[in-house]
């Protein structure tokens, strides 16, 4: 099958989109596929990623937060489709350049699907553009519902989506690669860095973009009730000097971003993972965290609980309540079966998703919308 991919973000990016994107490039790969895939531009980002070609269309940065990259619709986008003649095309999280892909799967008589990734008409309010907000919901039911088949990573996104009116909804499942990131890859020398040279103490962990949207301020109160304990962020954004500020009276270690076997050895050095967000599709870096042998602490909100068990592989808090969040790292932290077995239950239940079974399904939604032609 010759399936094109057009996203509104790939590498150098390295966001839970890129991830996913890359190990669904990869599952194709060893199927036998051929793709493209159509991006924005990013300085000198690469022109492939495991063989296949990206071609990549002029952006300019979204200036609230300049590493997203903002790509229009140019006549090259029909180039490159038609160049490739692709059975199906694939809009990811569709908005601006993602619009290319459907105009032009209508143009060439293609089937079209589209998956949702991002709450973008959310995350609008956090950067001033609250005003667009309305406009935005209604821009992203139009588009999706011009695809013969409409994915999204987490039933949560799914019921929301339905309620949006957008139709012709299927869920795309899970996936993390649980061999790339296990309780094996701990580092010694990264337990110390991530501690700021204090590896016995409990090491929390936040692994994300730094952006207004994942309230990772919110953090700061477990620092400042329970002694003892650091905290790791790891990860950029346009709040990082922010934080960096807000946090400079804590035991807290920014690292910046971190790829490949340092992100995996930066997971398995720590002992707990953290994740504030409520405005999440899914939260891709809760399951490598589960991989890694972490219990997650988690907002009680939008798709935490689909992939966070409370009591069984991590814990859940009450979102916008410090005191909720203090009282279950509290609980981890003085109780050290608890956080053992949370931590086991953690792998195992990593161990139940994976990119093969995933892929095999999203390719099941190909079949479909091909055979629907």
């Amino acid at each position: 099958m010759r399936i094109a991919f057009v996203t509104e973000t790939f590498l150098p990016a390295t966001d839970g989109i890129v991830t996913r994107l890359r190990s669904t490039i990869d599952e194709l790969t060893l199927i036998g596929d051929e793709m493209l895939v159509v991006a924005p531009k990013y300085g000198e980002g690469p022109g492939s990623y495991a063989g296949t070609p990206i071609y990549r269309i002029s952006s300019v940065p979204f200036p609230p937060y300049p590493q997203i990259k903002l790509a229009p619709l140019t006549p090259n986008v029909g180039r490159a489709l038609r160049g490739f003649d692709p059975d199906v095309i694939h809009a990811v999280n569709p908005f601006v350049l993602g619009t290319g892909g459907i105009f032009y799967a209508r143009r060439l008589n293609v089937p079209l699907v589209a998956s949702y990734h991002t709450n973008v008409t959310t995350y609008a309010r956090f950067y001033g553009l609250g005003i667009g907000e309305r406009a935005g919901r209604w821009w992203t039911r139009a588009l999706h519902n011009r695809a013969r088949i409409n994915l999204c990573t987490s039933e949560a996104t799914r019921d929301y989506l339905l309620s949006e009116g957008v139709k012709r909804v299927h869920l795309w499942p899970q996936g993390v690669d649980a061999r790339r990131f296990h309780p094996d890859r701990f580092s010694i020398d990264w337990r110390v860095r991530l501690s700021g040279g204090n590896p016995a103490e409990k090491l929390l962990l936040y692994v994300g973009r730094l952006a207004p949207e994942k309230g990772v301020g919110g953090v700061k109160a477990v620092l400042q009730e329970i002694p003892g304990l650091r905290l790791a962020i790891v990860g950029d954004g346009p709040a990082r000097r922010d934080l960096e500020r807000e946090f400079a009276d804590t035991p807290t270690v920014f690292t910046g971003v971190r790829k490949g076997k340092d992100l995996a050895a930066v997971y398995a050095s720590a002992d707990m993972f953290v994740f504030p967000s409520t405005t999440e599709t899914l939260g891709l870096s809760m399951l490598e965290a589960l991989a890694s042998g972490l219990p997650v602490l988690a907002a009680r909100a939008g798709a935490t609980g689909e992939v966070v068990s409370d009591g069984e592989n991590g814990l859940l808090y009450e979102p916008g309540s410090p005191a909720s969040l203090v009282a279950a790292v509290r609980k981890l932290v003085s109780d050290e079966d608890l956080r053992s077995s949370l931590a086991r239950n953690a792998r195992l239940s990593a161990e139940r998703r994976d990119w093969q079974n995933a892929t095999r399904t999203l390719r099941g939604y190909y079949e479909k919308a091909v055979g629907a032609r």
